[in-house]
């Protein structure tokens, strides 16, 4: 395997007792493989253990069902915020309009 790099890959630390961490080096070397090829193999294992074994499905559903609650919660916040003649699809005003000029800062003299 090659050693990925640039956009789409993230960097992870991984803390193992030494005990592991020796395990882990004498097995990339026997299979002739780095330690990040090693540990990308065992995390694409456990990914690919984890959607056979049928629980994950229903736990993302769980998942996707909370993230969705929280979110209708924050829109329902926000709404509350901007009142009832603003719509959430609105977007909040950063900076000054046209109907409204930018004040200028008065200067400062030294």
């Amino acid at each position: 395997m090659s050693e990925p790099s640039g956009r789409g890959y993230k960097t992870i630390a991984v803390r193992l007792p030494d005990e592991e961490h020796a395990q882990l080096v004498l097995i990339a070397a026997l299979e002739e493989l780095s330690l990040s090829d090693s540990l990308r193999m065992a995390v694409q294992h456990l990914i690919a253990k984890k959607r056979e074994g049928g629980d994950l499905a229903a736990q993302a559903a769980k998942a996707l069902e909370e993230m969705e609650a929280e979110a209708a919660m924050k829109r329902a916040a926000l709404q509350a915020l901007m009142g009832p003649s603003r719509s959430a699809d609105q977007p909040l005003a950063t900076g000054p309009t046209d109907a409204e000029p930018a004040k200028a800062r008065p200067r400062r003299t030294t």
